[in-house]
Order: C-alpha cells, then structure tokens, then sequence
C-alpha cells in the first residue's frame, strides 16, 4: 500500500481545503469569494501556460499543430460521447443522493476537472507507484489543497466529493506502475511528455478561463484529446522524417 501514500495525502489535504473554504465562507462576502475565485484562475492560467509553452521546443514534429490536431479530434470524440454531460449528470445525481446545497455540481466537475487534467496527477502517479517517491503527489496535494479552500467557499461541499475520484483515479495509476514496476519515460527530454504536457496545459487554461467567468469552454470534452496526441504527434514525426 506503500504506492498510494501520495495519493491518500493528496485526497486527504483536498477534503482539508474544501473544509477550510467551507468554515471560512459565512464570514466571506460574495466580493471576497469572487475575489478568490479570480486570484485561483490566474494561478490556473499561468500553471497551464508554463506546461503548454515547452510544446514551442519539440523538435521531431510541430508541436503547436499537434495539440490543434489532437484537441480537435479529441473535442469531436468527446462531444460526440458526451463526456461533459455525463459528468454534470454524474454530479447531479451524487447532489441528489447527498441532498447537498449550494452548487454541487458546478464545484465537484470544476474541482475534479482541475484535479485530475493535469499531467502531473498521472506522471507523479506513476512516480509514486515504480520508485516509490511521493515528492510530486505531495505537491500537487498543498497545490489542490489551497485551490479547494478558495473553490469550496464559493461552490460548496462538491469540491470535498472530487477527492473521490481523485483517489479512484490516481490510485489506480500509482498500483498499475507498482505491478509493473516499469521504466517511465525520461521527463527531461521525451517528446511525448511534453506533447502530453503541452495538451494538459492547454485544458488547464480552458479551466482558468471558465474560472475566471470569461467563457464556458466544455473542457471534459477533449479528454481524448490527451490520449491522442502522442499516436498523433508519432504520426507527424514519420511524415516529416
């Protein structure tokens, strides 16, 4: 059980910070929530800038027309799955189980889609599950545990419930790498990770944006968009070859 340390110290300091913003909330006013919420976006923003622009430095394909291309594809798949509304409707109805108040549904998809998007839950995920260091998890733990205090006070206990999947997620990944005890690619100079990387980051800024009230970009929809890009940026390193 050793592999899921950070993952169960990331959930735990998730539910702490969801707590926290839910204590803190009566003595806030809408304007300081608000306020939160904006600062919580840029910090969004920037994280999803910062892991997109290493994309720029690809060099065995155009890294910028890959993410188009797979964001694209996998925006198609994804409406055409519906994978935005099953996970609304997912909310929907652990709102209706738990009889919850407030915005339910808008915290937990929010929350679980900023928790889990990331690149870093799947590569720290693995780190934590092949050469058992949790250093990453833990950070994305406190990273998530303060973005939940700000998210919690303003959509309520929905941000608590996506520990859930947090948990469900990132565990499975840390005891795959645990069985397979495998090599993970080299983050220091692998193309694919950055074009994974670089997807992720992309999503990240659609959430910021969301946060930040400017648009409402479907972001679940291009989750295959994260599984794609790296049979789509192979593919354009063997055409221009």
């Amino acid at each position: 059980m050793s592999a899921l340390l950070g993952t169960f110290a990331n959930a735990a300091l998730i539910v702490v910070g969801a707590f926290l913003g839910l204590l803190l909330r009566s003595g806030l006013t809408e304007q300081h929530r608000r306020t939160m919420m904006h600062a919580v976006g840029l910090v969004v923003l920037f994280v999803g800038i910062d892991l997109a622009w290493p994309v720029r430095q690809v060099e065995d394909a155009p890294g910028v027309v890959v993410l188009l291309v797979a964001l694209a594809l996998g925006g198609v798949l994804g409406s055409a799955l519906g994978l935005q509304d099953r996970l609304e409707r997912f909310g929907d109805a652990l709102q209706r189980r738990f009889a919850s108040r407030g915005r339910f549904s808008e915290g937990f998809v929010t929350a679980t889609l900023l928790f889990l998007v990331g690149p870093l839950a799947i590569v720290g995920s693995l780190q934590s599950g092949v050469s058992g260091d949790h250093s990453a998890l833990f950070l994305k733990g406190v990273l998530d545990g303060v973005g939940s205090i700000a998210m919690a006070a303003t959509f309520g206990v929905g941000v608590a419930v996506s520990a859930v999947p947090v948990l469900l997620y990132q565990g499975a990944i840390a005891l795959s790498g645990a069985l397979l005890a495998s090599a993970w690619i080299d983050p220091a100079g692998d193309s694919r990770l950055v074009l994974f990387n670089g997807v992720g980051g992309l999503m990240i800024v659609g959430l910021g944006l969301n946060i930040l009230e400017v648009t409402r970009i479907r972001v679940a929809d291009l989750l295959p968009a994260l599984v794609l890009v790296i049979p789509v940026g192979a593919l354009f390193a063997w055409v221009l070859a």
